[in-house]
């Protein structure tokens, strides 16, 4: 099985809100769309924690240099 796509989960996670809000799902089906939507929003979810970590900005330091420094979103700066 070919790993999924960020993008293709996104998409499809858009699909079932669109559906879940539409009511027209029997209750059966409702849960089973609900259960692939918290699959699909975990998955992303771990997918952006691990670009997150990936991420770092390079910052030229006064002698030329360039120094790996770890990225901080404005959310954490709140903190």
């Amino acid at each position: 099985m070919a790993e999924k796509k960020f993008e293709d989960a996104m998409q499809r996670l858009e699909q079932i809100v669109e559906s879940l809000e539409g009511g027209e799902l029997s209750l059966e089906d409702s849960l089973k769309v609900f259960e692939e939507g918290m699959k699909l929003a975990k998955f992303c979810s771990g997918k952006l924690e691990e670009a997150e970590k990936k991420l770092s900005l390079l910052v030229k330091e006064k002698g030329g240099e360039y120094t790996r420094v770890p990225f901080e979103s404005e959310d954490q700066e709140e903190e």
